[in-house]
């Protein structure tokens, strides 16, 4: 199991940690480094940053927001970094949910998730191989577009610039059962959002059989700490906000996940909670078990132990948001 450093993204500012971090990844012999966006900073102009005082750790977007931007500017946002990394480029990619793109971009919520992803999907691929110009007659993307406000002066295009590889990995974040499925079909790997070793059925049937090569890279808060209750707060916090926050009362795909996987009356009791305003609350109510399920805390040996559920699953990159240097370096001996 490879070991990635996933750094997020952006509260208030710029964390002046995160170049220092993502070297110190790589002197460890982590695989990966990743950047992610929600409506704040951007996932590519961080990377671009983290590459640049980097030479040979791997770079991803975990995830890139498919409303953020069309599919042929995601490409060249891809095709660029992959040039000016020398070939270390990973596009993460995410839908989001209504409350983000319709919200923050400004763009409806296509009706169709899975046909949305799949079109998007298609004009990447398009752009990195560069078999032919772009073309797509699409329900969500159109290339040409053929909209009725169209010119009609619009001609299929092929990139001017020659991507590096032609098969740039492509991975996709998915939560639903058919999600999955799709995204295991599609990409070449999935990007789960929280991952329980213990309730891969949770995630649906597609799992139990991925394809070779495929790759699963869960993110997952590591804390090396005495106290596991108090390590365990960070992924309370974390999941009082997606569960509460991160969409709506009636549609939230990450409470209906945390349903799915045997908590749904606590699920629902953190999203009363945090809609009410009560935030602290419904981090508190978050149940310590299932914070516990998604991540690895405590003393260095009940990491090791765990650690050890981890890798006899399917995950082939564990995606670490850790707190701190010592966390990276305990789990980089125990994964040694």
């Amino acid at each position: 199991m490879r070991l990635g450093l996933a750094l997020g993204y952006w509260g208030r500012g710029p964390s002046p940690d995160h170049v220092e971090l993502a070297r110190e990844a790589e002197r460890l012999g982590y695989d990966s480094v990743w950047t992610a966006e929600s409506w704040g900073s951007d996932a590519f102009t961080p990377l671009t940053w983290i590459a640049a005082h980097t030479s040979t750790i791997e770079l991803g977007t975990a995830v890139a927001q498919m409303a953020a931007r069309s599919p042929t500017t995601t490409a060249m946002h891809a095709l660029t970094l992959d040039h000016l990394s020398g070939g270390r480029m990973n596009l993460g990619l995410g839908l989001s949910g209504p409350q983000v793109v319709e919200g923050w971009y400004g763009r409806p919520f296509p009706g169709s998730p899975l046909t949305a992803t799949r079109e998007y999907v298609d004009v990447v691929r398009q752009v990195l191989r560069r078999r032919a110009p772009v073309e797509l007659d699409g329900r969500f993307h159109s290339h040409p577009y053929r909209g009725p406000d169209a010119t009609g002066l619009g001609r299929p295009l092929r990139s001017i610039t020659h991507p590096l590889r032609a098969e740039l990995p492509v991975l996709l974040g998915a939560e639903g059962p058919r999600n999955v499925a799709q995204t295991i079909r599609i990409a070449d790997g999935w990007l789960p959002l929280y991952w329980s070793p213990n309730r891969p059925d949770a995630y649906g049937p597609a799992v139990a059989e991925l394809p070779e090569g495929f790759r699963v890279a869960p993110l997952a808060q590591v804390r090396v700490c005495d106290d596991v209750g108090a390590g365990l707060l960070p992924v309370k916090t974390m999941l009082g906000f997606y569960i509460g926050g991160m969409g709506h009362a009636t549609r939230n795909f990450h409470a209906d996940l945390m349903a799915r996987m045997g908590f749904e009356r606590e699920a629902r009791h953190v999203q009363e909670l945090f809609l009410a305003g009560r935030r602290e609350e419904a981090v508190l109510a978050v149940p310590d078990a299932f914070a516990d399920e998604i991540s690895l805390v405590g003393p260095r040996e009940r990491v090791a132990e765990r650690l050890e559920v981890w890798r006899k699953g399917p995950v082939t990159d564990l995606l670490v948001v850790a707190p701190d240097r010592t966390t990276l370096r305990v789990l980089a001996e125990l994964n040694s």
